[in-house]
């Protein structure tokens, strides 16, 4: 009787201390999960703004809504009495297993966030990476489709991709063709020169800026080399690169100047017979 005579006098001061305790939780609470929803919009919103891909935007947002509705839960349970360490403790063990569980998945999702916040390439560009060369057909938050030239389809993990160079080859609007043409020592050189330049002159590919080169390079074993450089569109390049080629085995040909190929000579020398 003295126990509940005790208690009935201290239920005003426990009443008072617990519910300014439970309001403030509230409160904590609510304002939390505000921030969670602010944290949410803004980050979407800074991610749009860089015209990210809205997998990836939707997935940041959520984890930056889950991020901070976490820390509203445990400083709520903290306001109202909760040891909250061991529940900070057993939240972390769970973080860092799935961390370890997922890590390839992780690295391939961080990887795909930096493509699309830097844009090393874009859909549509013909790059070599991680040891492929295609056509970008996709880029996605963990893998990229790329799309070979003999029409295969190769899908790339992002941390590959990024881990090593990337050579694009669609990032400029123009790109040099680089073709070595061997003519034979007893050729005209000057007529040689001649003729590769007029045929760059005439191309339809060709650009006059930046200005084409043509030189002697190397005097070979067999062969007076000479380097062609032309500039071309991108998207011309290998329509210039074939045409060219034809056009220049032809174009000496006429002309009578050799182009030297590989070639051995045998002599057999006979012994008398004994």
């Amino acid at each position: 009787m003295n126990d509940l005579n005790g208690l009935m006098e201290q239920a005003p001061d426990l009443i008072m201390t617990y519910g300014i305790k439970l309001i403030f939780a509230i409160i904590i609470f609510i304002v939390g999960k505000y921030f969670s929803n602010l944290a949410r919009k803004i980050t979407v919103k800074l991610l749009k703004k860089r015209k990210i891909d809205d997998t990836v935007v939707s997935f940041v947002g959520n984890i930056s809504w889950a991020l901070v509705f976490t820390l509203t839960i445990i400083a709520t349970l903290g306001q109202i009495g909760v040891q909250t360490a061991s529940l900070v403790a057993v939240v972390g063990a769970a973080g860092l297993a799935v961390g370890l569980a997922l890590q390839g998945s992780l690295a391939n999702f961080a990887a795909g966030v930096l493509m699309v916040l830097f844009k090393p390439c874009r859909v549509g560009n013909y790059i070599d990476a991680a040891g492929v060369s295609g056509t970008v057909d996709e880029i996605t938050i963990f893998s990229t489709r790329l799309l070979t030239p003999d029409n295969k389809v190769v899908v790339v993990p992002n941390a590959a991709i990024m881990s090593g160079s990337i050579t694009n080859y669609s990032a400029m609007d123009t790109r040099r063709v680089d073709l070595v043409i061997g003519v034979s020592y007893d050729a005209d050189i000057k007529q040689a020169k001649q003729i590769l330049c007029d045929i760059l002159e005439n191309n339809q590919y060709v650009l006059k800026d930046p200005a084409y080169t043509v030189a002697v390079s190397e005097l070979a074993d067999s062969s007076v080399n000479f380097v062609v450089r032309p500039w071309v569109k991108t998207g011309d390049y290998w329509g210039a690169y074939f045409e060219l080629t034809e056009t220049i085995k032809l174009a000496l040909d006429e002309a009578g100047i050799g182009i030297p190929y590989p070639q051995m000579d045998v002599y057999v020398k006979e012994t008398p017979a004994a």
